[in-house]
């Protein structure tokens, strides 16, 4: 899998505001780890098996993380040809693409606030993921600044995981995502990970 990680934590950068809500109701923010029958609450999560099984997993008791956001999509044709360039791909090999995001907020609150430890992290991660047997797979962890007014606000900072994933059609190509995402959740929860 390719795999880096970057930051976008400048003046004019978005930030990262839970819980939020949408523009003319179109979503909310749904606390999982409160409530994890909540999933039927989020659309994205009906209708991708895979983001609804990352989704319960990431906001899991022992998981490092809660869900903030998600979104999934079949790529454009703009967005499709950069990642068959970063993959070393040809059309022919990759005609069809499949990607999602989830932004991820650390529950310890030391490394919430702390971007070193986040980037230490998400360096950590990208060394993990890069060892995952995924060719048709990309990951991208982005450090963003946020939000968090839940119990009381604080100012911290989260992670946006993007995933993104090519096959030789688009079922293909949706597997290859479903598959990575798992691999790469399975990461964030295990040993590895959490003991640096």
């Amino acid at each position: 899998m390719l795999a880096e990680w970057g930051a976008e934590c400048g003046a004019d950068d978005p930030v990262l505001v839970v819980p939020w809500t949408a523009e003319a109701g179109m979503g909310e923010f749904v606390d999982l780890r409160e409530n994890p029958y909540d999933l039927d609450h989020i659309p994205e999560a009906e209708q991708h098996p895979a983001l609804m099984q990352a989704l319960r997993a990431l906001n899991a008791a022992r998981s490092p993380v809660f869900t903030a956001k998600c979104d999934a999509w079949a790529m454009d044709a703009e967005e499709l040809a950069g990642l068959r360039v970063e993959l070393d791909l040809t059309e022919v090999e990759a005609p069809a693409g499949f990607a999602s995001y989830i932004d991820l907020v650390w529950r310890e609150r030391g490394v919430f606030v702390s971007a070193a430890q986040q980037e230490q992290r998400m360096v950590r991660l990208a060394r993990l993921a890069d060892g995952l047997d995924q060719r048709y797979a990309a990951l991208e962890c982005v450090l963003r600044p946020a939000l968090v007014d839940l119990s009381g606000p604080q100012e911290g900072f989260a992670v946006s995981l993007y995933l993104k994933a090519v096959g030789t059609d688009a079922p293909h190509a949706y597997e290859n995502w479903g598959t990575a995402l798992e691999a790469v959740v399975g990461l964030l929860r295990g040993r590895e990970f959490a003991g640096g």
